[in-house]
């Protein structure tokens, strides 16, 4: 099976939104995977099943990958696409003639806030982030539904959504305890057949401003609770910019987690973090282990001081992570990722005490994205879907599921015209596989 594409060829860009550049050149990359030639699969390794149990196959016919005009039988055996024919007795699914599409990854939520499946709840004005923080703990507390519960059935939402992997921050404070790291393990543990998981520790009321929340990140580092430790705002917020960051990097180098910090702050504090940030990761030899999220600093640099910066985070193998807020704070994925940065997409807060808006539907996130760079031609669309796909999974060490043989099975199915017009319409789920299965139809899960 080969699916098809759209070019590449002759990308245009309008340059009166600066955030209309992130996705550049992103096309090209999702075209030449969607359209892996014959000569590759041949070299391609065929699934095998393991410890001598017999293959799983499963063929999804009558399915047209990336939206190709030509519909094709797609085949899947022990949980990877393949381009042999399919064993005697292999599950058919039909798929009707509908687009297949590479699942999707949010590489950037917070389920453990979320009053997803909940009563409606009154915000109240908030200024600045110690009013949002001090209202996460009152929410926190008024919630009957544990945390578990919660972070469940958001998870579970974006599942039937077409999520396949997530990274998942969860509050550690003295006010919780850990009881959002817990509660979204066991979330995960729920969904370990649909969906891949990574928690981060995120100290939230901050390290350094909060005391015992070091001991916390500790805590859940050492006992395997966490994938990840978090930071947030170093100098705006915890106002200890190398006490902060020494003691969060110690941690991740001394338990061998990674590090995801939220940087919001802005201009020369923003880049002073930054740098911070950079100077550890390289000191203690963390390359291809920290993510610093939202990373407001840099959407308005110059591009030369843009290209330096990118420049050392590509170096250390860096990622960093977007939720699309705005025009003026979307990162410039196209030029990050000419310094091998990686970008990925996340959803962020989901129905809290931060905001009423939010549904953990990462192909509405994506729309969202072309949204706010102002993006209106096919390539910049389809460029759009591809962060969402191939980014996060890049950041979370994911193999793309872009069809090829050998990749993972696990994909979405939709009614539509073409990969672009589901960017901008966000058809219904109407199937999700994981590994070659049918997980969720119709919004709902199965199985």
């Amino acid at each position: 099976m080969t699916p098809s594409s759209q070019s590449a060829s002759g990308l245009s860009r309008r340059r009166v939104i600066a955030g209309a550049a992130a996705m550049a050149g992103t096309t090209a990359a999702l075209s030449a995977t969607a359209s892996l030639s014959q000569a590759q699969a041949a070299h391609a390794p065929a699934a095998q099943p393991q410890g001598g149990r017999p293959s799983r196959a499963v063929v999804f016919r009558d399915v047209r990958p990336f939206g190709a005009q030509t519909p094709v039988d797609l085949t899947v055996v022990d949980g990877r696409i393949s381009d042999r024919p399919a064993p005697p007795g292999a599950e058919v699914v039909d798929g009707d003639g509908r687009i297949a599409l590479p699942s999707l990854v949010d590489a950037h939520i917070h389920p453990d806030k979320t009053t997803w499946g909940g009563s409606w709840v009154s915000r109240k004005p908030a200024n600045g982030l110690a009013d949002y923080v001090a209202q996460d703990v009152e929410l926190f507390r008024s919630r009957r539904r544990p945390v578990a519960e919660r972070a469940y059935g958001l998870m579970a939402h974006a599942v039937t959504r077409g999520t396949r992997a997530m990274r998942a921050h969860a509050d550690v404070a003295p006010a919780y305890d850990l009881a959002g790291v817990e509660g979204v393990g066991t979330a995960r543990e729920r969904l370990r057949h649909a969906l891949d998981v990574q928690i981060v520790a995120f100290p939230q009321h901050g390290v350094i401003r909060t005391p015992g929340t070091a001991e916390l990140l500790e805590e859940a580092a050492r006992t395997g609770a966490v994938d990840l430790i978090g930071g947030i705002d170093p100098i705006g917020f915890d106002h200890a910019l190398d006490e902060q960051l020494d003691l969060v990097f110690g941690i991740a180098d001394r338990h061998g987690v990674g590090v995801d910090i939220h940087l919001h702050d802005r201009g020369e504090k923003g880049l002073t973090a930054l740098r911070g940030i950079i100077d550890r990761t390289r000191a203690l030899s963390l390359r291809g282990k920290v993510t610093v999220s939202h990373v407001f600093c840099l959407p308005g640099l110059g591009d030369r001081e843009l290209g330096a910066v990118a420049s050392d985070m590509g170096d250390l193998d860096m990622s960093l992570t977007t939720v699309a807020p705005s025009d003026s704070l979307v990162l410039p994925v196209a030029r990050l990722r000419e310094h091998g940065v990686d970008v990925g997409l996340g959803s962020d807060g989901v129905r809290d005490s931060w905001s009423p808006f939010g549904n953990a539907d990462m192909l509405h996130r994506t729309h969202l994205l072309g949204w706010v760079t102002d993006v209106r031609l096919d390539e910049e669309l389809t460029d759009c879907y591809r962060v969402a796909a191939h980014g996060g999974a890049d950041i979370l060490g994911l193999a793309h599921a872009d069809f090829a043989p050998g990749a993972p099975a696990d994909f979405v199915l939709v009614r539509g015209e073409c990969l672009p017009q589901v960017v901008v319409d966000t058809p219904r789920r109407d199937m999700v596989v994981r590994g070659g299965r049918v997980v969720a139809r119709d919004g709902n899960l199965v199985g």
